[in-house]
């Protein structure tokens, strides 16, 4: 439960490093917002390409490191909870 936790705290984290984006992506149109909002894919693209902030870096690491690492530990934990009460729990 514990990794559960960790990995929905980590993914909270990169929501929270790609506002930026978003709102920089919605100032420059109402389009580029939409698309940044609705397409993942988009979103790396123009988080990298071009997205201008001081603390360009650390957001993105931020928000692609947090995702990754969420996930992980988000499926590792549910996977080791499912074993510790399975059917062939000891």
């Amino acid at each position: 439960m514990l990794l559960v936790g960790l990995g929905f705290v980590l993914q909270l984290l990169a929501v929270l490093c790609l506002l930026p984006v978003l709102v920089f992506a919605f100032r420059r149109s109402v389009g580029t917002g939409f698309m940044v909002l609705c397409l993942p894919v988009y979103t790396l693209y123009f988080a990298f390409g071009q997205f201008e902030h001081r603390f360009k870096g650390a957001l993105l690491a931020g928000a692609v490191g947090g995702f990754v690492l969420g996930v992980v530990l988000r499926a590792t934990g549910l996977v080791l909870g499912a074993a510790s009460v399975g059917p062939l729990a000891g």
